[in-house]
This record gives structure tokens, C-alpha cells and sequence, in this order.
């Protein structure tokens, strides 16, 4: 589907997966799950990233019934998402077009 260019070498897609996004104020959509060696996190299809988004609501309304956190708060959806090619490097890039490598925080 796609292939990127860094550094003069070319990194080939490898396979489609799907991450988790969200929408930030400063960054725009970006995704909302990093791996272990700061990659982003894939999942191998889409149900299985959906699951992960019910999971985490799930969570903040049990924080709800419990008073750790407001109504709200614990109803707000943010997550969402997005197919994405992944490169045989480990990044991503996704229907935008936008390239995600290794975070460096």
C-alpha cells in the first residue's frame, strides 16, 4: 500500500494493523498507545483495538461508580481507531498520510 523514504533508504511495507488514536491540542491526531521501546502499539485487527477502547471505558466508569472519578469524565470517548500500514521498521503511517516512528520523549 505504501512505502516511505528515510534517509535515502527505503523502508517497505510490511502489514496492515490498527492503532488506538486521540486527538491532541498541540500534536493533532496521534497515537494514544506506545510500546515498551517507545513504537507505537498495533493491533492486528480492528475489533481487537475496538475492544481495547471499550476496556479502558469500562474502567473509568467503574472509577465512576466508585468516586475516583466524575460522570463526565468517565463517559467521554476520545479514542478512536485508524487503519495503519506498518513498516518493516516498526513505524507507522496512517490514512493521513502522517509517519510515526520511535517516541523521544
Amino acid at each position: 500500500m505504501i512505502s516511505s523514504q528515510q534517509s535515502s533508504e527505503v523502508v517497505h511495507e510490511i502489514s496492515i494493523g490498527f492503532c488506538v488514536y486521540l486527538d491532541t491540542l498541540f500534536e493533532g491526531s496521534v497515537p494514544a498507545e506506545w510500546t515498551a521501546d517507545l513504537k507505537p502499539f498495533t493491533y492486528p485487527t480492528r475489533e481487537a483495538a475496538e475492544r481495547e477502547i471499550a476496556k479502558d471505558t469500562m474502567e473509568r466508569i467503574e472509577q465512576f461508580l466508585v468516586g475516583e472519578r466524575e460522570f463526565e469524565d468517565a463517559m467521554t470517548v476520545e479514542e478512536y481507531v485508524v487503519e495503519v500500514d506498518i513498516l518493516s521498521d516498526g513505524s507507522i503511517v496512517d490514512e493521513s498520510g502522517n509517519h510515526f516512528t520511535k517516541k523521544y520523549w
